[in-house]
């Protein structure tokens, strides 16, 4: 093995060598008529040499260490291909998430200027429109077709190739936010923060190499050839994962004796609620982290009977620090989710090991130094920061961004996260909502995750969201109910017990009393990465105009 400095794509190398023959990726071929899902198979040797293969491709296209690819590759084995391959030669992949619409689709590829992509042909072919993003496009590689892997098998009768050397600050890849609250930014990551990244999930959570990972979300799979587990590619559509069929997903569950998966609240109640009608159980699941949204005792609660076998974790973070803490839902479903259901906000756990945690004051303005910062009181809620490891520096191409989200400390930085919680006695963090969603009455602000985990108890909710009607600091704090499927209030009747039902399920809530009035929506509007963030300022505006603030009473 040459000298990769800190190239991430080593540990690749490293599972080629010391385990060439266990299996590196199952890619879904077709479900057969018995409802199994047949794969096609991978070892790591080969997912080795076909990346060394794909990065000549690159190379010989013009691509070469520095260079921007925008990865436009469906999720799956040719993704990791791709994905290691630029690793290898040092380029920078950017990741945007396709579900997010083509004007901001646009506009994020603009922003990163991209001199090369790498991607399917529909992709390649869009990439000539005369569009002012894809103006810095010189180079263009497409994958996925015959034509693909026809140049892949003749670049295999090559020798390994040697890694591109790389410092640990060195450019590694470009990760695009969700853009759940605001505008998707781009996040710089390094190759040391990668390193990172893989050594606190692999110590905080036990992983070994060895293992079997079906990961819900596709940037997660690029984790697994360095932590040596084989990556069971699921059959869901990234972009609309909820539009996937459970039936399949459990197939591949039971069948492939998956071992660890990562998801979103979303997707994990599809599978459990499926599981839960046909009375399946899923007895070699080991590990679930579930993430994304805050996640419901209810959930928990199910897939402990599902999952027998399975401890289940919810970590903390976001693309810009991950993970930040974890919490087991055994601990999650003690006290701490009493303390949820009277308003204390949802327990996201302690810092995993090398991760710090502060609650400082709230302010809207920049943070030049943590000196600069207020700290809160003990207990007190204010506005979340982190520092560690795997914490990212800067937004791409964003100076004012950075300037708002980063603190200096030093060597360190501090990530803003734009939460809002408070650390109990014990060290914990209490998650209390996102800052730009809390809402600004006369009585008081009030934060959505004090609010509503007593309503989402009812078994009739979905989801539920508090938003504020009016301008603030004025306010009006509304309830807007998802009700399950086959439950939705016909009539003014139905509405008003159902209403009724709700407020006395939260009536252990001293903060549920100031919610002015419960209305319902078939369908509320969330990310299209985990399907489970809601976006409460959207339906803040949607409801401003539908209701009529003079008939209400202000708290």
């Amino acid at each position: 093995m040459n000298d990769s400095g800190s190239n991430v794509a080593r540990h690749l190398r490293q599972a080629a060598t010391e385990r060439p023959e266990e299996l590196a990726t199952k890619s879904p071929l077709f479900v057969s008529p018995d409802g199994r899902v047949v794969h096609t198979l991978c070892t790591f040797r080969q997912l080795d040499r076909e990346s060394d293969a794909a990065a000549r491709i690159f190379q010989a296209n013009g691509i070469s260490g520095g260079t921007r690819v925008l990865l436009a590759v469906e999720p799956g084995h040719d993704l990791i291909v791709g994905m290691f391959g630029l690793l290898k030669l040092g380029a920078v992949p950017v990741a945007i998430d396709p579900g997010m619409g083509w004007s901001a689709f646009l506009s994020c590829v603009h922003r990163s200027h991209p001199e090369a992509i790498v991607g399917l042909c529909r992709a390649t072919i869009l990439s000539r429109l005369p569009l002012a993003a894809f103006a810095t496009l010189k180079h263009r590689v497409t994958v996925g077709g015959s034509g693909w892997h026809a140049l892949l098998k003749q670049y295999l009768a090559h020798p390994p190739r040697p890694l591109t050397k790389l410092a640990a600050d060195a450019p590694a890849a470009i990760l695009f936010t969700s853009g759940s609250t605001g505008a998707p930014k781009g996040v710089s990551y390094t190759h040391g923060m990668f390193d990172a990244q893989i050594n606190l999930i692999r110590d905080t959570y036990g992983i070994r190499p060895g293992e079997v990972d079906m990961p819900m979300l596709p940037l997660f799979a690029l984790f697994n050839p360095a932590l040596g587990m084989t990556t069971v590619t699921p059959l869901l559509n990234p972009s609309r994962p909820l539009t996937a069929e459970a039936a399949p997903l459990i197939a591949a569950l039971v069948a492939e004796k998956i071992t660890t998966s990562f998801g979103s609240p979303a997707i994990w109640g599809k599978i459990a609620d499926a599981c839960e009608v046909r009375g399946l159980r899923l007895p070699d699941l080991r590990r679930l982290l579930i993430a994304g949204a805050p996640v419901s005792g209810e959930l928990l609660a199910k897939l402990r009977v599902v999952a027998p076998n399975c401890t289940i974790h919810t970590p903390y973070g976001a693309t810009e620090c991950l993970p930040a803490t974890t919490i087991s839902a055994e601990e999650l479903l003690g006290e701490a989710r009493q303390q949820a259901l009277r308003g204390e906000g949802t327990c996201v756990g302690r810092p995993v090991a090398g991760v710090e945690v502060r609650i400082i004051r709230e302010t809207d303005s920049p943070i030049a130094s943590l000196t600069s910062a207020q700290a809160c009181e003990p207990g007190e809620i204010g506005e979340i920061i982190v520092t560690g490891p795997s914490v990212t520096r800067e937004y791409d191409g964003l100076p004012t961004a950075t300037l708002l989200a980063k603190i200096n400390d030093g060597a360190r930085v501090w990530h803003r996260m734009g939460d809002l919680g408070r650390i109990d006695a014990d060290g914990r963090l209490f998650f209390l909502g996102r800052r730009i969603e809390k809402i600004r009455t006369t009585g008081g602000d009030l934060h959505t995750e004090s609010v509503e985990p007593a309503f989402r108890t009812h078994p009739h909710v979905g989801r539920c969201a508090l938003v504020g009607i009016g301008v603030a600091p004025n306010q009006i704090p509304v309830l807007v109910v998802e009700p399950r499927p086959g439950h939705f209030p016909q009539n003014t009747s139905e509405r008003e017990t159902f209403a009724a039902a709700l407020r006395a399920a939260a009536q252990v809530n001293s903060y549920a009393r100031a919610v002015q009035a419960i209305v319902f929506q078939r369908s509320l509007p969330v990310d299209v990465r985990h399907n489970a963030k809601i976006h409460r300022l959207q339906l803040s505006k949607e409801w401003s105009g539908r209701l009529n603030t003079n008939s209400f009473q202000q708290p």
